[in-house]
């Protein structure tokens, strides 16, 4: 059953009969691409797997085939002679053992089973051959035998008339006398025991392996930086703000130096237990291969585990810092009444000249008093270095109060249109430049130098003081680009745009303030701030005479305007009658003053009166975040599809454009709906050319058909919108409310919250230094890694809560990056690429450092000879010169192998510490008068190990 079994895997793989293919190229087992099919079969309740490996090929002709005659070997036994690809750098071990394309290997399917007896081995093994004599299959089977990790396997290869057998020897101690060639050649002529007098010459190819651990003459380049360094402003090296990168210890452990003799016939070369002409410095081929370090500990890795951990944290910044931090504070905060009388004060405020010892706020000496100086996690030195490089601005000396300020705000330059800066939009941080970003950077510095979560606490809420008394004391906050908040970028970083806003219009209001109290236009206030404004207190004479001064003023664009309370709405300004004015075309309307004018809007006229129709002044409509539009849209949802909630969502949503038909109102009087709409929506007022009855040709308008539903929301909101100019409107944006909900916000945020919304910032700053890095170095590999990380992360980041374990994901590859790198600096300080004067050279040794990353294996041009040669060579010489006990040293020599004996005159390389050898030949067995056939065997030796692995044809026409 089992046999039956085997046969009908082998039929269902399509591995009977003749196999046929070109000879092998040179370098195809590493070039080529390996693939592997498996199956499961069992003997009795005993479960095995069959596994079939073979290099991929090309499909050849057809026609290949019948040229090969019946006396063709079959392709294996013709592989076992090819010499193009022995020592494969990366094989299966019966690849590099047999020089194999494909074969089948049975092994028992549990890992820790192990067929042991002899008799179940030869059980196996005849099984085999009987399947293999059934189907006519020529492709060799093995059977794994003793335990897996012996890699012990006999097998079996038939063809027309012909046999190999594959045996194997695998000791712990070699014997004395098979560790020189001479040996090992016994061993091979007494296992094929041919028939013929001389013996048809034996092929040979050798390889030396010597392996270099000691660097001794190179310390590792890499400095831990200093963090003492840090208050000057700087991280041992680093740029404070930058992020730390390299390898803190050194990512080669190792360099293997294997020196081959490809092609030696028997008798050219002397090597027996006293003497041996093998002197790798004269080997034909040299290749190198470097073990690299197994995850050497590098900064850039550090700093984004150690950020990334503080995710997984649960704690809040009071339990971190002791909750009397907060204390007196709390009792201030308490007394809301007072705050709101503060900000509605008419007189101006006062702007004491900042330093950056008073500039963050005065909450800070309350929290020293109550926490002791020695306690606060942060010393004074960093954390004013910190604010100082969150806050550049806080450094001038302000003498003249507001404008000065507002020229120092950083973040109003027009960003730099290259990708790597855009980088923030797809992974949804914040634009390198920003104060999000240098906040992310020096919180990440900060928990991994100066006091871990602590002092993130302690910066973070030295951070959240600073924006409140920005928004108490109208400072813009430096870093952060105008406009409302960029939906791009990650939730922080659109909140503290968010309070710029909201500081931006708050500003414009008390400058207003001011102005209308000295008397005086604020024409120069800056930016294009809000047009609302708040309530100016309860005293009625104070409003009119703020009205008579906004009168004067001449309509320009950068008017700021005052809000008057809703009983004011109508006074002044012949607006009593506003009601009646609110139907069109009434007689009244014509009376009222045109207020809140911006500009005439081109050519366009009023319908009725044929006056120029002006554009108005508008409140900007209110800035949104993310969060804030979520909720709307969810309060949106829910008011479901009745009626009443249709109607509800379009009073909800016509706020802005009520608030406009007010402003169109008092700047038009007399205008009606068509008006509006022909400026505030011109596709819905449709204009055809019609003949009216004198035969003239007239442009007729009218509404579309959307505006003239019955109830429509617009009809509807003309109808109640009265002439009201945007200054005494109703604020559509509360940017008191506003800032102070964005203040709690960022004041209940626990570090792990922190972490969780920077850690974009901090993977694009990583993947920043990485690019950086990387064109210092130009390796290849590494630009194609990056491109995927770049990918991979924009994927991941876009969400709001990624999953841990893909953000892990994204920081080990960061982190395999940066020890790619690291490996190509200690390479080429190694091989001195630098130093090199000559040219041409140098940019030989470049490319070989750079192959040896890339490659398994690294062919050395000109052997011991070449540029590269003469380096390793000097390597080997060094580490042979650390001077050892003498006496010690004797000792070993006299106890330790002939293979160390032998080799005591060269002192300029160490013993090999492998030593592979393949021996080839092609001779008749088992008779004179049989077919010569390819006989071969693979032996290695290592400090504790010993293999001989032989491959041996037989003819079995006549036996």
């Amino acid at each position: 059953r089992f046999i039956s079994k085997i046969e009908e895997v082998l039929n269902d793989w399509k591995l009977i009969g003749i196999s046929s293919g070109k000879p092998l190229e040179k370098g195809i087992f590493t070039t080529g691409t390996w693939e592997e099919k498996s199956d499961e079969i069992s003997f009795a309740d005993f479960k095995f797997s069959i596994t079939h490996h073979y290099l991929v090929q090309e499909p050849n002709d057809k026609d290949g085939k019948e040229e090969l005659g019946e006396d063709a070997l079959p392709l294996p036994m013709q592989d076992l002679l090819c010499m193009n690809n022995d020592f494969p750098p990366r094989a299966h071990c019966l690849v590099r053992w047999y020089g194999l394309r494909e074969f089948v290997v049975i092994a028992p399917a549990a890992n820790n089973d192990a067929v042991v007896s002899e008799s179940k081995c030869n059980l196996l093994l005849s099984s085999i051959s009987i399947a293999l004599g059934n189907t006519g299959c020529q492709v060799p089977l093995f059977v794994q035998i003793h335990q897996k990790w012996r890699r012990m396997y006999v097998g079996e290869c038939q063809g027309p008339g012909v046999r190999t057998d594959f045996e194997m020897v695998h000791l712990r101690k070699v014997p004395s006398q098979y560790t020189h060639l001479s040996g090992l050649l016994d061993i091979f002529k007494s296992k094929i025991g041919c028939p013929l007098t001389p013996l048809p010459p034996v092929s040979m190819a050798i390889r030396l392996t010597y392996v270099l651990q000691d660097w001794q003459q190179y310390f590792w380049p890499q400095q831990p930086p200093d963090i003492d360094a840090l208050v000057g402003g700087e991280v041992g090296g680093l740029e404070f703000g930058k992020l730390p990168f390299g390898a803190c210890e050194d990512p080669i452990s190792e360099l293997h130096l294997a020196t081959t003799w490809p092609h030696l016939a028997e008798g050219i070369i002397v090597d027996n237990d006293v003497y041996s002409d093998l002197d790798p410095l004269q080997a034909p081929q040299w290749s190198v291969r470097v073990r690299k370090a197994d995850n050497p500990q590098c900064l850039l890795g550090d700093f984004l585990t150690e950020f990334f951990k503080l995710c997984r944290r649960k704690e809040s910044t009071d339990e971190i810092l002791g909750r009397p931090a907060f204390e007196e504070e709390g009792k201030e905060v308490a007394d809301i009444t007072l705050a709101l009388s503060k900000l509605t004060e008419p007189a101006p405020v006062p702007i004491p000249k900042l330093s950056v010892t008073n500039m963050v706020h005065s909450a800070k000496k309350k929290i020293r008093k109550h926490r002791g100086v020695d306690e606060s996690p942060l010393n004074n030195d960093v954390l004013n270095t910190i604010l100082l490089f969150l806050f550049p601005d806080a450094a001038d000396k302000l003498a003249d109060g507001f404008e000065n300020r507002a020229s120092t705000s950083a973040g109003n330059n027009p960003p730099p249109e290259n990708e790597d800066y855009n980088l923030f939009s797809h992974f949804k941080s914040a634009p390198s430049d920003s104060l999000t970003y240098k906040l992310a950077l020096c919180l990440c510095m900060i928990n991994f130098y100066h006091g871990g979560v602590k002092g993130v606490a302690h910066l973070w809420q030295e951070f959240v003081l600073e924006m409140r008394y920005r928004w108490e004391n109208n400072y813009l906050i430096p870093g952060l680009a105008n406009g409302s908040p960029d939906l791009r970028c990650c939730l922080l970083h659109q909140k503290l745009q968010m309070l710029n806003c909201c500081i931006e219009r708050k500003k414009a209001r008390d400058e207003g303030k001011r102005g209308s109290m000295s008397d005086r236009s604020p024409g120069g206030a800056s930016g294009d701030g809000a047009k609302g404004g708040d309530n100016s207190g309860d005293n009625p004479d104070k409003e009119k005479e703020f009205g008579k001064s906004w009168e004067s003023w001449s309509d320009s664009e950068e008017e700021y305007f005052e809000c008057l309370s809703d009983t004011e709405d109508l006074k002044g300004n012949g607006q009593e009658n506003g009601k009646k004015g609110a139907k069109e075309g009434s007689k009244e309307s014509v009376n009222l003053k045109p207020e809140g004018r911006l500009h005439p809007h081109g050519k366009l006229m009023l319908l009725h009166p044929g006056e120029p129709l002006y554009v108005p002044i508008t409140q900007e409509p209110a800035p949104m975040t993310e969060d804030l539009l979520e909720e709307q849209s969810e309060v949106l949802a829910k008011l479901g599809t009745s009626a009443e909630g249709a109607h509800l969502r379009a009073r909800m949503q016509s706020a802005c454009l009520l608030s406009d038909m007010e402003s169109f109102k008092a700047a038009n009087p007399g205008c009606c709906l068509e008006d509006f709409v022909r400026w505030y929506s011109p596709r819905d007022y449709i204009e055809e050319e019609v003949v009216d009855e004198k035969g003239n040709k007239v442009i007729k308008g009218e509404l579309s058909a959307r505006m003239k539903i019955p109830s429509n929301m617009w009809v509807e909101a003309w109808e109640t919108a009265k002439p009201v100019p945007a200054r005494r409107q109703k604020r559509l944006f509360d940017d008191t409310r506003e800032a102070e909900k964005v203040l709690h916000y960022l004041a209940v945020q626990k570090p792990a919250d922190l972490a969780r919304h920077l850690l974009p910032c901090i993977i694009h700053a990583a993947v920043l230094k990485v690019k950086d890095e990387e064109a210092l170095e130009d390796i290849s590999s590494v630009k194609k890694i990056i491109k995927q990380i770049i990918s991979h992360s924009s994927k991941v980041l876009r969400f709001p809560s990624p999953e841990d374990k893909k953000l892990e994901e994204i920081i080990a590859q960061i982190m395999s990056v940066e020890a790619i790198i690291a490996r190509a600096r200690s390479l080429k300080a190694k091989f001195g690429v630098e130093k090199c004067e000559n040219e041409e050279e140098k940019e030989d040794l470049q490319r070989f450092v750079n192959s040896l990353l890339e490659q398994p294996e690294v062919s050395v041009i000109g052997a011991g000879r070449g540029p590269a040669g003469s380096i390793i060579h000097k390597l080997f010489v060094n580490a042979q010169r650390v001077p050892a006990v003498p006496a010690l040293e004797e000792e070993l020599r006299r106890s330790g192998s002939p293979e160390e004996r032998r080799q005591g005159g060269q002192s300029e390389f160490p013993p090999p510490t492998g030593w592979e050898l393949i021996l080839r030949t092609s001779v008749p067995r088992p008779a004179p008068y049989s077919k010569a056939l390819p006989q071969r065997m693979y032996s290695v030796l290592t400090r504790e190990d010993f293999r001989l692995a032989g491959a041996f044809s037989a003819d079995t026409t006549f036996f």
